[in-house]
């Protein structure tokens, strides 16, 4: 089975919800109040900005993807639809799918900065040694959420090889996609997120187009794709904003032990269990 020829991901502009948890970071936590703690992440709209970031991105994709898209699809949340509407696709179809939703971050949906560390401290703790495995409480690990993104590249597999889709999704979506289709291992995910330069973020509305076709010799079409571009056309400086091919790690024996021994053993190396 074949992936599509482009496959073009939006994460939504910027929402209400993601301006209150960064104020939240920042100390100030009055943005959860009563009707926000009562509520579910989905219902979140988009601030003003995040209307504009989804307009001057539809602008970049109409600009730069000059394949039709065979398919549109979005996720149910509210700012991924307002986003979906607001880039403009002329005569756009869009398809809602479930398996595009934002990560489920389960009983800490909702909470402030403060009320997380207070309440759950010992998740937060292991969230902040390891993000790959992590489990929210009652929600999922970004393994889950590759497994879920999974059955959803089975429905392009199927129906869309030859052709152009675009998804608009999530930040914590498109990491998941990033793992399937990059192969990003625990050690290079954590990297990643840990990682201070902009180029390794997921801003709102960034695009990432993956692709099976050379960009630079199209008569080259490869049955798996590999080459990615990320661009943010909000803020361009914020992107790599060209592209790169796809390299899909593998591994050695001694290349594995080398990872082994990066980690300390817990109990003496030589005692006899």
């Amino acid at each position: 089975m074949t992936m599509p020829l482009h496959f073009v991901l939006v994460r939504h502009g910027e929402s209400e919800g993601n301006v209150i948890r960064r104020l939240s970071h920042q100390g100030d936590h009055s943005g959860f109040t009563e009707q926000v703690k009562s509520m579910h992440s989905s219902q979140y709209r988009l601030s003003l900005c995040g209307r504009d970031q989804a307009r001057v991105a539809g602008k970049w994709i109409k600009e730069n993807v000059s394949i039709p898209f065979h398919r549109l699809w979005v996720s149910e949340y509210i700012r991924a639809l307002e986003t979906a509407a607001l880039i403009d696709l002329p005569k756009a179809t869009w398809f809602k799918t479930p398996f595009l939703r934002e990560r489920n971050a389960g009983d800490l949906d909702c909470l402030s900065e403060a009320e997380k560390r207070e309440k759950f401290a010992h998740s937060m703790l292991l969230h902040e040694n390891d993000s790959y495995f992590w489990q929210p409480p009652s929600g999922e690990s970004m393994v889950d959420l590759a497994l879920r993104l999974h059955r959803f590249l089975d429905t392009l597999h199927r129906g869309h090889a030859e052709n152009c889709v675009l998804a608009v999704c999530h930040g914590e979506v498109m990491w998941g996609f990033r793992i399937l289709l990059e192969r990003l291992s625990q050690n290079s995910f954590n990297q990643l997120l840990r990682s201070t330069n902009p180029f390794d973020r997921i801003h709102n509305c960034q695009i990432l187009h993956y692709t099976r076709q050379n960009p630079h010799q199209p008569a080259d079409i490869r049955p798996y794709t590999s080459w990615v571009r990320s661009t943010c056309p909000g803020n361009p400086d914020l992107s790599l904003n060209q592209w790169v091919e796809i390299v899909r790690p593998s591994y050695s024996n001694e290349q594995l032990l080398l990872e082994v021994e990066a980690v300390p053993h817990i109990l003496e190396p030589n005692r006899k269990s």
